[in-house]
């Protein structure tokens, strides 16, 4: 027992040591020639490892963005100061996937406990951002008597509009798109925000409301004693909730199976991220009652998707389609050696590396074995990109496909397939992710070796088994609807509305029956 507290007693010493140490390195300024190492060990390392680096940037303008940075670090910088400027060379790449990480400030678990008994500050309000300004969506908590479509000029004396012009640097969307920043921005604004200044117990808003402005202070509330017991006293999930991939903190489904109208004619799928969570078991489950309610149509809505796993949207589009179908090319690489240098290890504790490390000679084999070269080029033998069989009930009818500027990676990637082989009718706002492939699959996340920044580099590019528009862009759809972004309340559901009306018109008119 003795040994056991001693060890424990060590655990803890160890990381609030090391906590203090990251923290300590936040604040230190790192020498010039250091952070210009650091420059040269970036385009290194994506020069070795990116698939298709001057895809929509050519080697001459990288070049010089990476020459043009190094000529302006000439003074000492913190971690963080140096990623507000490497960054935005990284973002030029227009590579949705690819962006560096900063440093975060951590907390030791007291602190981290102490968090825990309370609401997050700026949660407690939803927002929306149009352009470079920040409106309030919702309050349902009256925080500060804030009314709906206020907006929030100032934060902390920082004008918005300067924070969300430095923000939207930090990023890109895939090649020429231009939907997917304005999501993006919306979902990530308070994650850079929180990134600078790390988690505050208050902040002073200046609002504008009715050409009013007003200073109002926001504190962190403390979370009730029967808010503390229904977080740790969660309910069980039931099987049915499991396939929907549940989350009981939001109580909200990753996906979920609805039909329309009353005779079951048309089907409604959402799928919020192809997490791959019982995938497989959800739409085995959902066409089987789709196939006996014999619905002649299916609304598959993957807006504000941001992606997720090959392999479920490789099991999907088994039930979209009656032919046998390879739902991606064969992934692209560096080297025959890539695929060796995925995260094996990385966000793995101590304890757990030392249990999984017996497994490391098979995945270095795995992937050696499963890499070739062909023509002068390196491809990995990934499974969505064999053919594969329909599936027996596999839907016959008329498919619409909802998808808008968040719908990234995966969410492009089925979309692009299902559009190209007119499988399905297009409906919404140019997808964010782009229509002829992306750089992703799994990374090698390098650590800047003075600064200590992380870069997950993807090492697979991922091109959905199609004729390539080359053209940059994201999916376009068959039929462009405005999601009608700039409304902080929409009235209706523009994209659902058109689809249903065009059913409508079908039936009657044309005469289509389900």
């Amino acid at each position: 027992m003795n040994k056991i507290f001693i060890l424990i007693i060590s655990v803890i010493l160890f990381s609030c040591s090391s906590v203090r140490k990251n923290n300590l390195f936040l604040e230190k300024k790192i020498a010039a020639p250091e952070l210009r190492k650091d420059v040269d060990f970036t385009y290194s390392k994506l020069k070795r490892f990116h698939p298709n680096l001057y895809w929509y940037i050519s080697k001459e303008n990288l070049d010089y963005k990476f020459d043009s940075l190094k000529a302006t670090i000439t003074e000492p910088l913190t971690p963080n100061q140096f990623y507000f400027k490497l960054s935005p060379v990284i973002a030029s790449i227009s590579e949705g996937h690819l962006r560096l990480r900063s440093l975060p400030k951590q907390y030791t678990k007291a602190e981290q406990k102490i968090f825990k008994t309370k609401k997050p500050l700026f949660a407690l309000m939803e927002y929306k951002i149009l352009g470079d300004r920040m409106f309030v969506k919702e309050n349902k908590q009256s925080l500060g008597n804030i009314k709906p479509g206020t907006e929030i000029l100032k934060i902390n004396n920082e004008n918005t509009a300067y924070l969300i012009d430095k923000y939207k640097k930090l990023y890109s969307s895939d090649g020429k798109n231009q939907t997917f920043q304005k999501y993006f921005m919306n979902l990530a604004f308070f994650n850079f925000y929180t990134l600078e200044h790390g988690f505050l117990d208050s902040a002073v808003l200046k609002t504008k409301f009715d050409n009013a402005i007003t200073d109002v202070l926001i504190r962190r509330k403390k979370k009730s004693d029967k808010e503390i017991s229904s977080e740790k006293d969660q309910p069980k999930i039931t099987p049915a909730q499991k396939i929907q991939d549940y989350d009981a903190s939001s109580n909200t489904y990753n996906r979920s199976l609805k039909f329309l109208k009353r005779d079951s004619s048309i089907a409604y799928i959402k799928v919020k991220t192809f997490s791959a969570t019982l995938a497989k078991k959800f739409y085995k489950e959902s066409f089987e009652k789709i196939a006996y309610a014999r619905s002649g149509y299916l609304i598959l809505d993957i807006r504000d998707n941001l992606g997720g796993s090959l392999s479920e949207i490789n099991t999907l589009y088994s039930y979209l389609t009656d032919q046998k179908f390879t739902l991606i090319k064969t992934p692209e690489m560096t080297s025959k050696t890539s695929g060796l240098h995925q995260n094996y290890f990385r966000g793995q504790s101590v304890f757990s590396s030392i249990f999984t490390a017996a497994g490391y000679p098979f995945f270095l084999a795995g992937n050696y074995f499963l890499s070739s070269k062909k023509q002068d080029k390196y491809y990995f033998r990934e499974f969505t990109s064999r053919p594969t069989k329909p599936k027996s009930n596999a839907f016959r009818g008329r498919i619409y496909v909802l998808v808008n500027g968040a719908s990234f990676s995966a969410s492009s990637i089925i979309s692009a397939k299902l559009k190209h082989e007119k499988r399905a009718v297009i409906v919404g706002e140019e997808t964010g992710g782009a229509n002829d492939g992306t750089v992703s699959g799994v990374n090698n996340t390098v650590t800047l070796p003075n600064s200590r920044l992380t870069l997950p580099i993807g090492l697979f590019l991922i091109r959905p088994n199609i004729e390539f528009e080359n053209m940059g862009r994201g999916v376009i759809p068959d039929v462009a609807v405005d999601p009608d972004f700039g409304s902080l309340n929409p009235s209706e559901d523009k994209m659902l509305n058109w689809v249903l009306d065009d059913i409508s018109f079908r039936n009657s008119v044309l005469g289509k029956t389900k």
